[in-house]
């Protein structure tokens, strides 16, 4: 085995080397060995699998890319216990070396609530910036064994979140795939893991996890920190953390393969999961009822979870169901997936909210926080029956924005607030708009974005058995990101060359 895969950390390198190094040599360096780690896995030599996860644990360039990913991330602004965030180029080399097995002790995470739509709170978990980069690290070496094992049978990979290059629109895309036919299963199973992350068994996972069990069993018995008293840990992952979705992918691995041992031959039962969040097919009511259900409880109860009873029900597709903010339903006959009514409500709450919360805010930058809303949310839909919906939003938005409006100019007249706020372009006239001044100094309009400007087109379902691990699907993920580079730009009115 070799070890100069990966180049070193210099003793050497003065502190502010940080913005000079070369990621792309590093990460081209680390994905090899991944690929080593993810073939061993193939072919089944355990050994060889370890010995590798350690090389790469070991390694100065994946310590970089680790405490890389945790200062890239939103949430590097937001400190865990012991109050430290990573600044300087100085920090983040000093805490790419300070990332040793040898005298590990993760400190507890700090526990906050977020709150959720039924109007409960979900307890989330921020471990220290040291803690999240040593996750990052362990996940750079146990995501390719991860992404190989994931859902093994003849039928492919059907879990789609928290997976390297897959997405919710792969998850609706094989939703259509075996609901859209005439002869496609009529009845869904609509299942949901009551605290998914809270709930999952230690003893399961230190059995069945394929990493560094010393780090793994200090992970999961580090406690929470709330109110300035620690708790411990019981079971589950904290929510939070980088490697938590990873373990509950591996914890709900084999999903599919139960639900369709269960079923009588020819039941068209498939599984579309998206984390914690699946729907099962099935060809009667009875047979997932009697058969499926039963099995998945089973299932889980082995890994220590359960079934949410609030949120887990059998529907027939003519009713329809709500899956990841969209609505699947057949209309005689005719499957249509729209965003479902309670993610377009949400999305216009929101919305409100940002705009009455800036009364007095200067135009140009409500605009800019109202269009990072709207291209997030219309990118999200676009690629399912949404034109209408996107029309209903901007009209929904207009009606807002003229409210905001006259709360702002109570006394002027409709003339003058039209010319103040509204320009026309092309066939339309009642464009929001701001005057602002562009890089070179010239007066130029800032526009608000239109939901209904964005085309409807067909998402291309990644393949089955594709995974970034595999040297066999580089060429096919390279053609698939450009693709999609090509198409998301092309929407938002900018030219890119072939």
């Amino acid at each position: 085995m070799t070890t100069t895969v990966l180049p070193p950390l210099g003793a050497s390198s003065p502190p502010s080397s940080w913005d000079a190094i070369d990621w792309r040599t590093i990460s081209h360096g680390v994905q090899r060995l991944q690929m080593r780690i993810a073939k061993a896995t193939r072919e089944g030599r355990w050994g060889k699998v370890k010995a590798l996860q350690w090389l790469l644990t070991h390694s100065s360039s994946a310590k970089l890319l680790a405490v890389r990913r945790v200062v890239s991330n939103p949430g590097r602004h937001t400190a865990g216990v012991d109050g430290i965030l990573w600044k300087t180029a100085e920090q983040k080399l000093r805490a790419a070396r300070s990332l040793q097995r040898r005298g590990y002790h993760p400190q507890p995470s700090r526990r906050i609530y977020i709150p959720k739509k039924n109007g409960k709170r979900r307890p989330l978990g921020i471990p220290t910036l040291g803690d999240r980069a040593m996750e990052a690290l362990q996940l750079l070496a146990l995501e390719p064994v991860a992404e190989t094992l994931a859902d093994p049978n003849a039928y492919g990979f059907r879990s789609y979140g928290f997976r390297p290059k897959r997405s919710a629109a792969d998850a609706i895309g094989q939703c259509f795939s075996v609901l859209a036919q005439k002869q496609s299963a009529q009845w869904i199973l609509e299942g949901d893991i009551k605290a998914c992350f809270d709930r999952i068994s230690h003893p399961w996972l230190n059995d069945h996890i394929p990493m560094d069990k010393s780090i793994l069993r200090k992970w999961l018995a580090a406690g929470y920190m709330e109110e300035g008293v620690v708790y411990p840990t019981e079971a589950g992952t904290p929510q939070g953390g980088i490697a938590s979705p990873a373990l509950a992918n591996m914890a709900l691995d084999g999903l599919e393969e139960i639900a369709r041992r269960a079923a009588p031959r020819n039941q068209k039962v498939h599984v579309v999961r998206y984390a914690d969040d699946f729907i099962i097919t099935g060809a009667s009511k009875e047979v997932l009822e009697t058969k499926v259900k039963p099995a998945i409880v089973t299932f889980l109860k082995e890994r220590g979870l359960e079934l949410s009873d609030e949120k887990t029900r059998i529907t027939h597709i003519d009713d329809g169901f709500d899956f990841l903010g969209f609505n699947v339903r057949k209309y005689a006959g005719k499957l249509l997936i729209k965003p479902s009514k309670a993610a377009i409500k949400s999305f216009l709450e929101r919305i409100r909210k940002i705009i009455k919360a800036n009364v007095a805010t200067k135009t140009e930058d409500l605009i800019r926080q109202l269009n990072s809303k709207l291209m997030g949310w219309a990118n999200y839909f676009r690629h399912v029956v949404a034109k209408k919906t996107f029309g209903r939003v901007d009209a929904q938005m207009f009606r807002a924005l003229i409210a905001w409006i006259d709360r702002r100019h109570p006394n002027k007249s409709a003339r003058w607030k039209r010319q103040r706020y509204f320009r026309s372009e092309g066939r339309r006239n009642w464009v929001f708009f701001a005057s602002i001044r562009d890089a070179s100094g010239k007066v130029t309009c800032l526009d608000l974005f239109q939901s209904a400007s964005v085309p409807i087109t067909r998402h291309i379902k990644i393949q089955a058995q594709a995974t970034p691990y595999d040297p066999a699907f580089t060429d096919y993920f390279a053609r698939r990101a450009h693709f999609g580079r090509v198409s998301r730009l092309s929407w938002r009115g900018m030219v890119v060359s072939a």
